[in-house]
C-alpha cells in the first residue's frame, strides 16, 4: 500500500511539473494528400504523381509568443519532379526560410512568406475558432490528451491540369478539424497558423478528413527563446494584398511559361 501511494505521489509531481512548463519546442510531421487532376495529359502524369507528402516543421514557444518554421528535411528535394512527352511538372513545398510569428497577448501574427526568390511580410490577427469539447481523451508523447472539433471556412485554390496548361481557382471551403491538445502544458499554441486556439498545447490535428494531419514527434522543454521574433521587412502587406500580389505573379510565370514544358506548383 505505501509502494502504491508513493507512485501515486511521483504521478501526480510529474503532472504538475508539466502543468508549470510555459516554454518548449516541438517537432511535427505534417501529411498532406496531393490533390491535384491532370486532364487530357500524355505519358500517365496522374499515374506519376505522388498521393502523399510528408513534411517537418518546428514550433518554438514561451513569453507569450510563439515561432513556427520548417524543420530540416530527410533530403534535399525540394519535391518531386515527373512529367512526360515534353511537359515536366516539379512541386515544391514552402520556403525553408518561410516563418509564423504570434504574439498571444496581443493576439498579432506576422508571417513571411518566400514565393519565386521575392520575400512578404504579412500582418494579420489570430482568428479563434469555435471549438466544440467531445470529453474523449487519449495519451501523446505520454501526455493526456482532449479532443476538440472545429469548422473552419477558408479560401483555398484548386488546381486543375488540362492539355499542359495550369488552372487554379480560389474558392470558400469548410474544412472540418480534429484537435487533440494537452491541458499538461497549458499554453495556447499549435501547428502552423492554429495559434491561440484551445487551453493547450496542441499535439495531433486532422484537417478535412485526413487532407492534412500534424502529429508530434518530438517535445522538449528547452528553448532557444531568441528565435521568437516578429520578421521583418520594409513593406508589410494584408493577407488580402498578398493574395493578389501572389496570383499576380503565378499569372506572370504561367504567361512566360507559355510554349515552355516546364511547370511549377507550389505547396504550402
Amino acid at each position: 500500500m505505501k509502494k502504491i501511494l508513493i507512485a501515486g505521489c511521483l504521478i501526480i509531481s510529474a503532472s504538475l511539473v508539466r502543468a508549470q512548463q510555459k516554454q518548449g519546442q516541438v517537432t511535427y510531421e505534417r501529411t498532406s494528400q496531393l490533390q491535384i487532376s491532370f486532364q487530357g495529359m500524355p505519358g500517365g502524369m496522374e499515374q506519376q504523381m505522388p498521393k502523399t507528402r510528408t513534411d517537418k516543421f518546428e514550433l518554438t514557444f514561451g513569453n507569450n509568443q510563439s515561432l513556427w518554421k520548417q524543420g530540416e528535411q530527410e533530403t534535399d528535394d525540394d519535391g518531386p519532379s515527373f512529367g512526360g512527352e515534353g511537359v515536366q511538372i516539379r512541386m515544391v513545398v514552402a520556403g525553408a526560410n518561410d516563418v509564423l510569428y504570434t504574439n498571444l497577448e496581443t493576439g498579432k501574427k506576422v508571417e513571411k512568406r518566400e514565393l519565386f526568390e521575392k520575400s512578404f511580410i504579412i500582418d494579420d490577427t489570430i482568428s479563434t475558432l469555435k471549438w466544440k469539447m467531445t470529453g474523449e481523451t487519449k495519451t501523446i508523447l505520454g501526455l493526456p490528451c482532449m479532443k476538440a472539433t472545429a469548422s473552419n471556412i477558408r479560401k483555398r485554390t484548386l488546381m486543375n491540369m488540362d492539355n499542359g496548361k495550369i488552372e487554379r481557382k480560389e474558392v470558400e471551403d469548410t474544412a472540418n478539424i480534429v484537435a487533440w491538445f494537452t491541458s499538461s502544458i497549458p499554453v495556447s499554441v499549435g501547428p502552423a497558423e492554429y495559434q491561440g486556439q484551445l487551453p493547450g498545447l496542441i499535439l495531433e490535428m486532422d484537417i478535412k478528413d485526413g487532407t492534412q494531419v500534424f502529429k508530434a514527434t518530438a517535445i522538449s522543454e528547452k528553448a532557444d527563446l531568441a528565435i521568437i521574433k516578429e520578421p521583418a521587412g520594409k513593406k508589410h502587406y494584408t493577407p488580402e494584398e498578398f493574395r493578389a500580389e501572389r496570383e499576380k505573379m503565378m499569372k506572370e510565370m504561367e504567361q512566360n511559361n507559355q510554349g515552355g514544358g516546364h511547370r511549377v506548383i507550389r505547396m504550402n
